[in-house]
């Protein structure tokens, strides 16, 4: 089933916060510049390419010499103008060093709901990966809030970048994070754990096997990885969640190597 990964050619790629920044807080350059060099590449082969980032607050916190990430909303907010714009400034340039241009879009997620604006987002993503341009995405953290009459948030950057691999159309989206794949257990805490190198149905036993948070930086745990392959598989595409440290390991994968969890249809 690995070998169809190699014909994909429309593909997002997620990158969480902790594989753009290291655990003391510093940004990643070397890993930046690696993801850089991939995405770059498979857009050379031909690949469509959609990012989608986050690390827009671990970036800000970076720049402001911050150790604790704010409670406060309007701080968070504050923090993540600050490191949205840091951020871009290093994809831009480690970007044109391989001659790729890319472009940003920040959305909230009444826009991808009201059917006018999604169709507006969708011609403009749509546009971007026929000029060989690599759409950088985040959510809008300076303006997206959680309320009950107007939600604007997506939860977290899992749950976007499948939203942004059904506008797309995406044959396949490749989750990266700080963990190899989907255990049976949490590896760090129980080293019996095992790997599930295939899963094709998102079941209530494996969810409540999907416990624990990420990073102190992040905001997507393993809950938010299987809801986003539940959007995934209903759209009948398919989803990799593979370890982000070194991002050249998105070569095996659309070379069909058994790496990571393959979250896909029988």
């Amino acid at each position: 089933m690995r070998h169809t990964l190699k014909d994909a050619k429309r593909i997002v790629v997620k990158i969480g916060t902790s594989s753009l920044m290291y655990p003391n807080g510093n940004i990643n350059l070397a890993g930046i510049d690696e993801l850089a060099f991939v995405l770059s590449d498979l857009r050379n082969q031909g690949k469509e390419i959609v990012l989608v980032s986050s690390g827009a607050i671990g970036v800000g916190m970076n720049k402001l010499h911050m150790q604790k990430r704010p409670s406060a909303i309007p701080e968070q907010q504050a923090v993540a103008a600050v490191g949205q714009a840091a951020l871009m400034d290093i994809y831009n340039q480690r970007f044109l060093t391989y001659s790729q241009q890319t472009a940003q879009l920040l959305l909230t997620r009444d826009i991808v709901e009201f059917p006018t604006s999604r169709q507006n987002v969708m011609n403009t993503l749509e546009q971007l990966v026929q000029m060989n341009i690599i759409p950088i995405i985040n959510e809008n953290d300076t303006v997206a809030v959680e309320e009950l009459d107007h939600q604007t948030k997506f939860g977290d950057n899992d749950q976007l970048s499948a939203i942004v691999a059904e506008l797309v159309e995406a044959d396949l989206l490749i989750m990266l994070s700080d963990i190899d794949g989907f255990y049976s257990d949490n590896p760090l805490t129980n080293p019996d754990a095992t790997l599930y190198p295939h899963i094709s149905t998102i079941t209530t036993e494996l969810m409540q096997k999907a416990t624990g948070k990420g990073s102190s930086y992040g905001t997507g745990g393993m809950t938010s990885k299987l809801k986003a392959a539940q959007r995934v598989l209903a759209t009948n595409s398919a989803m990799v969640l593979a370890n982000g440290k070194h991002p050249k390991v998105i070569f095996a994968i659309l070379d069909g190597q058994a790496v990571g969890t393959l979250f896909k249809e029988e």
